[in-house]
């Protein structure tokens, strides 16, 4: 019983796009996109997660809804902070007792100073203890693969902010890299390209569901077309194109051909032992990006490695990141450990 009055554990996968919440015992509580709608004037938060997403680009002066995080780190530390206590607070309805652990999981190329914001952050939405997991780790966690075994395994996690591309043996990170194209690039390529083709104006919002039904990074057997609907740039008049699969693919290359290029890059960098390991399991995709169709066979054709796609690839992360919060002691190597001065 003396845990529950300490308040549960917890892990929360930070993410530029959404954020996961898992509590200790059961399992994936909330899963809600990482913005804050606030009130301009006075700063009060007046909606998180869903119904502040829904706000983005239909705000008026008086409102602004922000993403606290960019490119996987705090961009706003005030709003994050707001956002994290409120996401904590859903979970904990006995407000008055809760101070959890916190484990908090964040890209693996972050400098120390955008580590301790993450930190900070979590002491001041309440923590008793923030720990901090490397993504990719957690990914692979999350994924079942046998990190603590003495075999390679390669995972590519693709979020809204940050790739992150990591060579994981005996419950380490032994090569990774993690670079800034991921998610959110691939809206802003739609974007730029509907602009310069079709000189039709999209919202964010809008490009992110072009990206989802009809984005792909390899020739689909069938290529369906769809309308896309925007301001025309001329004439600033709403309008609607018919756009294809094939085009929208033409559109999204070259921040997929990053990710492309980013797994080849750590694969350079992997010991040739690892690297035969990796030849035979193959990688595992997670993340919200392994959802873009095509993608495995891209990898697939252009590394000659079988792929896989994590099981759930949009919660791989958060029950990676819950597992170490189930068995504490028998994870604590994983955690990145400094202690709180």
């Amino acid at each position: 019983m003396a845990r529950s009055i300490i308040g549960r554990d917890m892990a929360v996968d930070l993410g530029t796009a959404n954020t996961l919440v898992y509590v200790r015992g059961r399992g994936v509580l909330l899963d809600e996109p990482s913005v804050v709608a606030m009130s301009s004037s006075s700063g009060e938060v007046l909606a998180v997660g869903h119904e502040a997403k829904r706000m983005i680009g239909r705000t008026p002066d008086t409102i602004s809804a922000i993403r606290p995080l960019k490119d996987g780190v705090i961009a706003d530390f005030d709003a994050c902070e707001q956002m994290l206590r409120w996401f904590i607070q859903q979970v904990h309805r006995r407000r008055y007792f809760a101070k959890p652990r916190l484990v908090i999981c964040v890209p693996s190329g972050i400098t120390a100073v955008e580590q301790r914001a993450v930190k900070e952050a979590g002491y001041q939405a309440g923590a008793r203890q923030v720990y901090i997991i490397e993504e990719p780790m957690a990914a692979a966690i999350g994924a079942n693969l046998p990190v603590h075994e003495a075999t390679g395994n390669m995972v590519v996690d693709i979020g809204g902010g940050t790739t992150e591309v990591a060579v994981i043996s005996l419950g380490g990170v032994v090569t990774s890299l993690s670079i800034r194209t991921a998610g959110d690039d691939l809206d802003q390529a739609i974007v730029a390209w509907m602009k310069k083709e079709y000189s039709l104006m999209l919202g964010d919002r809008t490009a992110e569901e072009v990206k989802t039904t009809l984005g792909s990074a390899f020739p689909l057997p069938h290529e369906p077309l769809a309308e896309v609907r925007g301001r025309d740039m001329v004439s600033g008049l709403p309008r609607t194109v018919e756009v294809s699969t094939a085009e929208i693919r033409q559109a999204l290359e070259e921040p997929v051909h990053a990710i492309v290029d980013a797994v080849r890059a750590t694969l350079d960098q992997t010991p040739p032992e690892l690297a035969g390991d990796i030849m035979d399991r193959g990688l595992v995709l997670t993340g919200g990006g392994a959802l873009l169709r095509g993608l495995d066979e891209r990898i697939r054709h252009e590394t000659g490695m079988p792929v896989h796609l994590a099981e759930d690839p949009l919660t791989s992360v958060a029950l990676g990141a819950g597992k170490c919060v189930e068995e504490f002691e028998a994870l604590q190597q994983v955690l990145v450990t400094d202690r709180r001065r």
